[in-house]
Parts: structure tokens; sequence; C-alpha cells
């Protein structure tokens, strides 16, 4: 589907090289907006650049990576430099690695945190002045963060992945508290199963097979279904704010 209102509108997403960031990228193009994609590996990125512009959109590569101050400081100057002021931002980046807490591995633990909490924060602190902005002209403006169904729902050897993603969907609920009276909407997306890279970090062959078999059993969503989602709520009329949307397979319950 395609939402002709996006035409436009100037989007960066994070997490861009693959699954859902990419897929996020590719709608909102293919819907008319000119959208800066973030992330870490430049080739893959690169690709899904190529893919963009051979169908007739208007995409730009920027290499970041949303653990690093001073590169997502580098990436918004490069952004402003190509399109100006941004109005909707996508934060996707994030990194699951689930294993038992009592294996006590502080440095996968401090990964998740930096990427899928405080990497939310600094892509934030570089376009809060945008989004603000735009809003203030009249324009609609858009903060969508991607958090997951385990910010609610327990699995086992989770627990970290959880509490960053249950961070994310709070922080996401107090924005709204300071940016909605300012007319910028937040909109908080969580996911069910769906089929993106993270399932390929996951060690352990039990592990692995415990997943498999929850894809096997109920499905999963395409990242292309995300897409959708993202480019439905951005979409909305600008006083119209889906602040927060649950999305599984219908399997899965």
């Amino acid at each position: 589907m395609s939402y002709d209102n996006l035409s436009g509108r100037t989007a960066v997403v994070t997490g861009a090289a693959s699954g859902i960031g990419a897929a996020v990228a590719l709608r909102l193009a293919g819907s008319g907006a000119r959208v800066a994609l973030l992330a870490r590996r430049a080739d893959r990125l690169e690709t899904v650049v190529a893919k963009i512009r051979a169908n007739g959109g208007e995409a730009l590569a920027v290499v970041a990576d949303v653990t690093d101050d001073a590169s997502v400081q580098a990436a918004a100057d490069a952004v402003h430099a190509a399109y100006g002021s941004v109005d909707l931002v996508v934060n996707n980046a994030g990194v699951m690695l689930p294993n038992p807490v009592d294996d006590g591995r502080i440095d996968e633990w401090q990964r998740m945190l930096d990427t899928n909490v405080t990497g939310v924060l600094r892509v934030l602190r570089a376009f809060t002045g945008d989004l603000v902005e735009a809003a203030a002209a009249g324009r609609t403006a858009d903060l969508v963060n991607v958090s997951s169904i385990g910010a609610h729902v327990v699995f086992p050897t989770f627990a970290v992945y959880g509490a960053t993603k249950a961070a994310v969907t709070f922080l996401s609920q107090a924005l709204r508290a300071e940016f909605g009276p300012r007319d910028v909407r937040v909109t908080n997306v969580e996911p069910g199963l769906t089929d993106t890279e993270l399932g390929t970090h996951i060690e352990g062959e039990e592990l692995r097979e415990q997943v498999a078999g929850m894809f096997d059993g109920m499905g999963a969503l395409a990242a292309e279904d995300l897409a959708d989602l993202v480019g439905y709520v951005a979409s909305r009329p600008r006083h119209v704010n889906l602040r927060q949307v649950v999305v599984q397979p219908t399997r899965q319950v």
C-alpha cells in the first residue's frame, strides 16, 4: 500500500541496512519521502539505497553507530547537509543477545543497553530540534520507536533484552507528555515474532531450536508488514497519534 501524503517528508531510519529498517526505508521512499538510512554496514546500506533509487525514490546512505556519540552527531550533520530539517524519525536499530542472567555476560548487557536504549536517546537528541521545528511550522512531525512485545511478555533467557525494550516502551510514553503538547507525535511499535536478522544473534543450539519451534508453530511477521505499519502510522492526519501499536502473527497469543 502506498501512502501518498508522505510525499515531500524527510525521514531518518536507523538500523536500515537490513530487516525492519531496510523495509521501512523502502516503504517510506516508495511513498515519496526522502529517506536517510543510518547503519554501520556501508555495503548493505548502499544496496538498499540503490534499490530505492532504481525505483525512483530519493535516499541517502549514512554510516553511523548509534552506540557512539560522535558517530551519531556526524550522521546528523550529514543528513542536515544533504536534506535539511527532518520531520520523521524511526528509531529501529537494536540488538538481541539472549542468555541466562546467571551467565553474567556484562559485555552483552552493555551492548544491548547502549544500542537499544542509549542509542535511541542519542538519535533523539540529534533530531529533536528538527521535529519540534517542523511541528511549530505546522508540518507533521513523527517519532516512531520500535520496541518489542518482549517489553511485556516474559521469555526465559531474554530478561535483559526485554528490560531494554520495556525501557523504550516507557520512554515513548513519557516522551508523549513532553512532545504531544508541541504537536510532535510519538508512536511506540511492539512487534511479536518477526523474521529478521536478530534471530541469528542467538547462541546455543537448544535456544535456537526453541525459537525456531516458535516460528514453525506460530509463523512470523515479515519486515514488510512492520514497514507497512510504520507507513500507515506516519500518514495519519496530523492531529491523530497512534501512540502504541502491538503487532504479532495471528497465531501468537
